[in-house]
């Protein structure tokens, strides 16, 4: 497989300096610290958190407190940060700092999920211009000398779009770098990402980096991005479900060091028994790892000659000596199956009309009595 190659561009993001432009999205359940371990062994970059929720880690939710942590191996460092009231997440950014943590936060205003939405969190949130700047003023002061960033969408929906305005606040707050996914809360994973709005956002967003996210399948997809954006770097999410040597491509197109791929059947049934091993580790129970793979099963194997009695009993296995087992039963000489392999995985679906509080579109102030509702959308557990 051949790979398109960009200039070589390192990304610096406050004073984190990357030797490629390539980011790791956060993607509930999945950027675990086994599947960032795992997604380091092969590429470089910078590998985020899944969303860790403000209120959640300020009580020191049992949960949370073990979704924050991260393997010795990690650096830098990244947590995603989720909520609604400035307050709460200030003091959610002082712990991390303050208990050493993290490196570098983002904060989350791109979550479409309904559950979300309809109490003005996430990809709902930045309509609201005043609450939006004061939430990143306030997590920016409370960092200090650790970079925060920004990921958003493009708005609510087609009628209500938001990203130039808080593309611009957060740059004025102080965001280190802005991460834009190029969809709006209406159209969820579906159709396809509108990278002209990336570069619209470069555009307007002039004294720190803009980062593109949205249909990322490929290290081609990546240097296409760059090239017709201009944007300073690539926030990668389901592009990489399955395929974490995803990040060892990204590396070789954007100049960095790598270790070339040979995606034979038997290579990927290697890096998914890895996975499985560092599931382990994370959760330190094996039957816990072992289930917590299983998701991963269609994602790793899409494409290769695996049967369905193995992709079901990988998708039900119980240690890691059962996978083995079933992963002897492979040809691990068959080749990389191409076009079959490649292009969209992961969720998708249709567009959808977003959740949203009522009357939440006819202003974009908050009114006096939405304060209550809005600390309800401070969901009580992280990774969601």
């Amino acid at each position: 497989m051949t790979i398109a190659t960009a200039p070589v561009r390192a990304l610096r993001i406050g004073p984190i300096a990357l030797d490629v432009p390539v980011v790791l999205a956060p993607m509930a359940g999945i950027t675990n610290t086994a599947f960032r371990r795992l997604c380091r062994e092969y590429g470089a970059g910078l590998y985020v958190s899944e969303m860790i929720t403000s209120r959640a880690l300020v009580e020191r939710n049992e949960t949370t407190m073990r979704l924050i942590r991260h393997h010795e191996s990690e650096t830098p460092r990244s947590i995603q940060l989720y909520g609604v009231d400035p307050r709460t997440i200030a003091e959610a950014v002082r712990i991390i700092v303050a208990e050493d943590h993290a490196d570098h936060i983002d904060l989350n205003f791109g979550c479409p999920v309904p559950k979300v939405t309809r109490k003005g969190g996430g990809a709902a949130l930045p309509w609201k211009t005043s609450l939006f700047a004061e939430i990143v003023q306030q997590a920016v002061k409370a960092a200090g000398d650790l970079p925060l960033t920004v990921k958003m969408r493009k708005g609510i929906d087609a009628d209500h779009l938001t990203f130039l305005d808080a593309g611009r606040a957060a740059e004025d707050a102080g965001a280190a770098a802005i991460a834009l996914h190029a969809r709006t809360a209406s159209e969820f994973y579906s159709g396809h990402a509108d990278w002209n709005a990336i570069g619209e956002l470069k555009q307007a967003v002039t004294s720190v980096p803009v980062l593109g996210n949205g249909d990322i399948w490929s290290a081609d997809d990546a240097v296409r991005m760059m090239a017709e954006t201009d944007c300073d770097g690539v926030v990668v999410g389901r592009g990489c479900l399955g395929r974490p040597w995803l990040f060892g491509e990204l590396a070789e197109a954007f100049g960095g060091e790598h270790i070339p791929v040979d995606a034979t059947l038997g290579f990927v049934a290697n890096a998914f028994r890895r996975h499985a091993e560092l599931l382990v580790d994370f959760f330190e129970d094996e039957d816990h790892g072992c289930r917590d793979i299983r998701k991963h099963v269609a994602w790793y194997f899409k494409g290769y000659p695996v049967g369905g009695d193995i992709r079901t009993g990988l998708a039900k296995a119980e240690s890691l000596a059962h996978i083995d087992e079933l992963l002897g039963l492979l040809d691990h000489d068959a080749p990389y199956p191409g076009e079959d392999a490649e292009g969209q995985r992961g969720r998708a679906g249709r567009p959808k009309r977003p959740a949203l509080p009522d009357k939440w579109l006819e202003s974009r102030e908050v009114a006096a009595d939405t304060g209550e509702m809005l600390r309800g959308a401070e969901i009580e557990n992280s990774g969601g």
